[in-house]
């Protein structure tokens, strides 16, 4: 049912509130909440139903300014549910602020249910990151302080003022005690005296990421915006990549918005260039959310495994440990659009036969075995087992030895019982990713097994000729720390599988529980530290690192990560940022 939204009451300290508009009387409604305050975008307050639009006013009438939000909603509207509204403001035409850089042309503040109720403001910024709809910039959150909110500093410049709203639940009764804003002096700057919607029309301007957000909601761009978006130059002389036979077979699985965007994004790139270098995701964690560019890197690595003959009675086990790195979904679909791409018939009858095997198998979807999660209930969240018992789970499930909650609640004790003490972090990253700066600031409990310190001793850091000598001390010192249970970091560049394996796999047997950091410095940074080192690595031996860098998958160790610009992100499992 169409319905008009609220008038929202001024703040009593609003320099902005005319003579006809409402002003909170009482603040006691906020008292003792906790609110969050957005950022008050100067466009016109629209609403979004299953099979509508409209403007503030309720028979609100075409408007030239009213025709992109209207093509927004034909991509969202399937995904609100009926009697439900998004409201929002539709910031497409210019008013008396001037946007150069939206992300987008729309921005959620508040989800209304059939009952009339304004949804909690986290279920909201949920649902946005689902269906791919940005929500309007927070600037402050935390317990209602008039005088934290009296303090908050707005450039007037750029931002017509900010809203206050509780983050629980209200009707529309409460709304007046609920909501307010603050609105800057003298708002309306233009002196033509005619309203903007009587005046041409004139487009705020949109930034580089408005593609991305255009590919989240369900639209589709050319492979060139979607390259550029990403700071990665088209190839030359390219031949157009159709984008939009993967967005329909990503469509047909109406996959979470990110997903979708790094389904899309991974075909871009693939398109771009068969075989990305592997210093594409330190790139990419400059320009996308953590997750979703492990999610690119990750479905750019893996797009062929799909189209592999696999013995069926492996295969199980193999799309477990897949499902724990990507959405199997966006992987299989990806992974068909290539080998059709490519003319490989064979490979996409394997992609089909994997994905019957993945369905089968419950694997399916972002977040396949969240119903697993059920039997760590018993565990602390903050046990540091959680990442080895969880992996125990999972590769019980893989096996087919386990399918229930229960049955994982079950195999805790003994999984717990089997781990030893001590442990191993493996760090990975090129010369001069700033493994030595990591381990002093973030691994100091732990002893260090440094291949350059053995190589110090030995009398030259540098000589390369003593690597199979250095090996074997390094590796006698990890098994002496291993059975006297000491935590150990291993310190060396560990680029490939097959490196870290011989770590990882001696931990394994020691049953000790493993960690994996992956330091994704960007590669114009590698290089410049590099040039200024007291002991700098030959540019080609740099080289060699770059181009065979292999970053790890979930499934390399109990707990995967990685540490970007003093930032570490848990990527032990799929998920979405």
């Amino acid at each position: 049912m169409r319905t008009r939204y609220p008038r929202t009451p001024h703040l009593p300290w609003s320099p902005g509130a005319s003579s006809d508009d409402v002003r909170v009387a009482d603040l006691s409604g906020f008292v003792g909440e906790e609110v969050v305050v957005t950022e008050k975008l100067d466009g016109e307050n629209t609403t979004l139903g299953r099979t509508y639009t409209h403007a503030r006013s309720l028979d609100s009438a075409h408007h030239a300014s009213r025709s992109w939000v209207k093509a927004f909603h034909g991509r969202i509207a399937v995904h609100i549910p009926r009697g439900w509204r998004v409201c929002g403001e539709n910031v497409y035409a210019r008013h008396s602020i001037a946007y150069d850089d939206l992300p987008a042309y729309f921005f959620a503040f508040n989800i209304w249910d059939d009952e009339d109720v304004c949804r909690p403001w986290d279920e909201t910024t949920r649902w946005c990151r689902q269906v791919g709809v940005p929500h309007a910039r927070v600037l402050w959150r935390g317990p209602f302080d008039p005088h934290t909110l009296r303090r908050l500093s707005v450039d007037i410049d750029t931002c017509e003022g900010f809203v206050v709203r509780t983050t629980r639940a209200f009707s529309r009764q409460a709304f007046p005690r609920c909501v307010a804003k603050w609105v800057r002096r003298g708002h309306v700057t233009d002196t033509s005296g005619v309203h903007w919607m009587h005046r041409t029309i004139t487009p705020n301007g949109l930034g580089p990421e408005a593609v991305l957000w255009t590919l989240r909601s369900g639209g589709l761009c050319d492979a060139d915006a979607v390259l550029r978006a990403l700071d990665l130059a088209p190839p030359p002389a390219a031949g157009p990549s159709d984008l939009s036979s993967l967005a329909a077979r990503l469509d047909v699985e109406r996959p979470h918005a990110e997903a979708r965007l790094a389904g899309i994004l991974a075909g871009a790139i693939l398109a771009r260039s068969p075989r990305p270098s592997p210093m594409l995701l330190p790139h990419l964690r400059r320009h996308l959310p953590p997750g979703t560019a492990r999610a690119v890197g990750r479905l750019v690595t893996l797009v062929d495994r799909p189209t592999l003959a696999v013995p069926d009675d492996t295969r199980r086990a193999g799309l477990t440990q897949l499902s724990r790195s990507v959405d199997l979904s966006v992987l299989h679909a990806l992974s068909a659009w290539w080998a059709d791409r490519r003319g490989d018939l064979e490979g996409a009858e394997q992609v089909a036969w994997s994905t019957l095997h993945a369905e089968d198998a419950g694997l399916w979807g972002p977040s396949p075995l969240a119903h697993l999660r059920a039997g760590l209930a018993d565990v602390h969240p903050d046990d540091p087992l959680v990442p080895t018992l969880w992996d125990g789970i999972v590769r019980a499930y893989g096996a087919g030895r386990l399918r229930s909650p229960e049955e994982a609640r079950a195999l805790v004790p003994s999984l717990r019982a089997a781990v030893r003490p001590g442990g191993v972090v493996v760090l990975v990253g090129p010369a001069g990713a700033g493994k030595s700066s990591f381990v002093s600031e973030h691994l100091g409990h732990t002893m260090v097994i440094s291949l350059d310190d053995l190589r110090a001793r030995g009398g030259d850091r540098s000589d390369q000729s003593r690597n199979a000598q250095v090996l074997h001390q390094a590796v006698n010192q990890l098994r002496q720390h291993l059975q006297q249970g000491i935590p150990t970091t291993w310190d060396a560049t560990s680029l490939t599988r097959r490196q870290r394996a011989l770590v990882l796999d001696l931990a394994h047997r020691y049953r000790v529980p493993t960690r994996v950091v992956s330091l994704l410095t960007p590669e114009a940074t590698l290089r410049a530290r590099n040039g200024t080192r007291t002991h700098p690595v030959p540019p080609g031996v740099l080289d060699q690192q770059l181009h065979m860098v292999e970053w790890p998958l979930a499934s390399a160790a109990h707990r995967v990560e990685d540490y970007i610009e003093d930032t570490l992100t848990d990527a032990s499992f799929a998920g979405w940022s």
